[in-house]
């Protein structure tokens, strides 16, 4: 693995200790802390005020959700970053609302009731925990040529999803609203100009900086207002169960456990990636168990105060290797921060960042995503065709969904649930091609492809230089 220039060589801390596992001094994580914050926080505030739109809730379970929703993410962040027994990776990864998990609270909520949507929520928080010691026994079958493709398809769906922070939805009146667009940009030559130029402490955290520049433009152009935002209680606290009693209705759930088979998939690339990123040695049989089961156990507790299904992030990833702060204790600070706000009113207050300088920033670092999955498959030797056809096929049937969101609609609403998930289609296909190429029959059977660079006298069939 290739290593990320870190700053915690110049610190004067134990070189021997992993960079990951190295503690730097408190005035220096809680800077990058706040960075880390400030690129996820749209996600919580969006997903909340999105299910309390949806369902109709009155201020007062919003806010109770809304600082659950915080709280639980602090906790999943720092159970994932320092890890406890068997739980937890102990990688610098955040925790957050799945955002496919929100839209199917909020549809088995309309389709049946609130208290059965919560049920689905604690039902798969379960099937987390029961179903990882069999997903692991598959892990095999994840190679570098599926991860890769996986990460890419992982990038370009956060892009997508975080790029309409920018634009707007498609049928909204101020979809591509100029303003936006510009303020958009704006804030990503700003990004851009920080990374060239800031140098030390301030370079490594130009996502932040650019992020802070964008709210002042949009200030001057009437797009920041914080006022708006301070109503409300001073203090907020999550309240069990807020909706009432749970139901559980397992037909009810299957979208809900089915999209969690994709979260698992999407959790085995997020962790490879990471480890790349960090450049520590990551054994999956080992880590994405250890990852899945956080995600299962602050599933249910978060479920138990009415947030949706809790997954951990790969939102953080891109910030881990633009700014090359490799420490786990920095995601642990981060996860304590968002407790904090979790438990104040500064999660009203943050929603009063424009949309579009929130947009422009995590665009960024969510496309950084993407060029790491470029780069592992750029270890891959294409000119094997099985390799050539997994990738050309995998990334075909990941990148469909996301490019044309509701490609599935007319089928029945779990199958469009699983096949809309691009990455849990790109995991799915990949695999499949994987086993078909290199599993089956006689072994790398395929030649080469032909390309114009080959020499005549070495065009014969020959072994892949790839293996699995």
């Amino acid at each position: 693995m290739t290593a990320t220039p870190d700053a915690d060589k110049t610190d004067g801390t134990d070189s021997a200790v992993h960079p990951v596992d190295r503690l730097r001094p408190i005035h220096t994580l809680i800077p990058f802390a706040i960075q880390h914050v400030l690129v996820m926080v749209a996600t919580p505030i969006s997903s909340v005020f999105l299910i309390a739109t949806a369902l109709g809730l009155d201020a007062r379970t919003t806010s109770a959700v809304l600082s659950a929703v915080f709280v639980f993410s602090g906790l999943g962040s720092i159970l994932q970053s320092v890890g406890v027994w068997r739980i937890g990776v102990r990688l610098p990864f955040v925790m957050l609302p799945g955002g496919a998990a929100t839209i199917l609270f909020i549809t088995i909520a309309q389709g049946t009731d609130v208290e059965t949507a919560v049920g689905a929520v604690l039902l798969t928080g379960v099937f987390y925990i029961l179903a990882v010691t069999l997903f692991v026994k598959v892990l095999k079958f994840f190679p570098p040529l599926v991860i890769g493709i996986m990460v890419i398809v992982i990038g370009i769906n956060l892009v997508q999803i975080t790029g309409k922070l920018i634009v707007g939805e498609a049928d909204a009146p101020d979809f591509g609203d100029p303003q936006n667009l510009l303020l958009g940009l704006i804030t990503i030559g700003i990004t851009v100009l920080c990374f060239r130029f800031l140098r030390g402490m301030l370079g490594k955290l130009s996502v932040a900086v650019g992020l802070v520049g964008g709210t002042i433009v949009g200030a001057f152009m009437g797009a920041t207002d914080f006022s708006g935002q301070t109503d409300g209680p001073l203090f907020a606290i999550p309240t069990l169960f807020p909706f009432g009693s749970p139901k559980f209705d397992l037909i009810a759930a299957i979208p809900m456990l089915l999209w969690a088979l994709a979260s698992m998939a999407e959790a085995t690339g997020q962790t490879i990636i990471n480890g790349e990123i960090v450049g520590k040695e990551v054994e999956p049989s080992r880590a994405v168990p250890r990852l899945i089961r956080s995600d299962g156990i602050i599933t249910i507790l978060g479920g138990l105060f009415g947030t949706p299904a809790m997954v951990t992030s790969g939102e953080n990833v891109g910030i881990v290797r633009a700014s090359g702060v490799r420490s786990r204790y920095v995601t642990a600070i981060a996860g304590c921060l968002l407790i904090l706000i979790g438990f104040s009113p500064i999660a009203r207050i943050l929603n009063g960042i424009p949309s579009a300088v929130v947009g422009g920033t995590a665009v960024v670092v969510f496309a950084i995503i993407a060029v790491l999955g470029i780069q592992m498959l750029a270890k891959i030797d294409f000119n094997e065709t099985g390799n050539l056809i997994t990738a050309t096929v995998g990334l075909a049937a990941g990148l469909m969904p996301v490019l044309i969101p509701g490609m599935y609609a007319q089928l029945p609403q779990s199958a469009a649930s699983l096949l809309g998930s691009g990455v849990a289609m790109a995991a799915f296909v990949s695999v499949l091609l994987n086993l078909l190429f290199h599993h089956t029959g006689k072994r790398n059977r395929h030649p080469k492809s032909r390309t114009p660079l080959d020499d005549p006298s070495t065009l014969e069939q020959r072994p892949s230089d790839y293996r699995i």
